[in-house]
C-alpha cells in the first residue's frame, strides 16, 4: 500500500508541475492534474492539503533535483555554469514555475525561501572551501560568485528573443552555452 501512495504522490506531482508550469496556481485546476496523474481530488488534499501546498511541493522537488542532478563543483565552475544551462535548457518547465512563483507568490509568500536559501547557502559554501583553499577566485565573495553563475546559466532560458544575438544562427543553443562557459570563466578572472 505504501508503494502505492508513493507512486500516486510521484504522479500528481508530475501532473502538478505540468499543470502550474502551463497556468500558474492560480490557473491551474485541480480536476486536470487529478485526471492526469490517474488519481483523484481528494487524493491531491490528502497528500499535499491545498492546490498552493501542492505548487510549493512542486518547487521544492525541482529545487531537490537540481542539487541532486548537479552537485556544485567549484573548482571549475565555468564547466558547472555549462552544465546548469543544459539543465534548464533541458527542463523548460523550471524556469515557468520559478516565473509563476516570483509573480503569484512573491519572495515572502511561501514556505519555499527555507529551501531555496539553503540551495543558494550549499552552493555558496562550497565555493566559499574552494576559495579558501584557493581553487577558485576570491574576486567575488562566494554569495556573489554563487548567483551571478546561477543567473549566467539562466540567461537564455528567461532573456526574450530580441536580446539573443544568436538567434539568427543554426547552431545556436551552443553558442549560447559557450557564452556562458566563457562568461563565467571571465568572473574567475583575478581584478588587476
Amino acid at each position: 500500500m505504501e508503494r502505492d501512495a508513493e507512486a500516486t504522490r510521484r504522479r500528481l506531482l508530475l501532473a502538478a508541475r505540468d499543470e502550474f508550469s502551463h497556468y500558474g496556481v492560480a490557473g491551474a485546476r485541480v480536476d486536470r492534474i487529478a485526471a492526469a496523474a490517474r488519481a483523484s481530488k481528494a487524493q491531491i488534499y490528502h497528500y499535499f492539503g491545498s492546490k498552493k501546498a501542492l505548487f510549493d511541493a512542486v518547487i521544492a522537488t525541482v529545487i531537490a533535483e537540481g542539487v541532486d542532478d548537479l552537485p556544485t563543483e567549484p573548482e571549475d565552475l565555468p564547466q558547472y555554469a555549462g552544465r546548469l544551462h543544459d539543465w534548464y535548457r533541458e527542463r523548460p518547465w523550471v524556469q515557468r514555475l520559478a516565473m509563476w512563483q516570483r509573480l503569484e507568490r512573491g519572495p515572502d509568500d511561501c514556505g519555499l525561501l527555507g529551501a531555496i536559501i539553503t540551495a543558494h547557502a550549499g552552493m555558496a559554501g562550497s565555493i566559499a572551501r574552494a576559495q579558501d583553499g584557493g581553487l577558485t577566485s576570491g574576486r567575488f565573495s562566494a554569495e556573489e560568485l554563487s548567483a551571478l553563475v546561477v543567473h549566467l546559466s539562466t540567461l537564455w532560458s528567461t532573456a526574450p528573443p530580441a536580446d539573443d544575438p544568436t538567434a539568427h544562427e543554426t547552431r545556436s543553443a551552443k553558442r549560447q552555452r559557450d557564452m556562458i562557459v566563457r562568461a563565467v570563466a571571465a568572473l574567475m578572472v583575478p581584478p588587476h
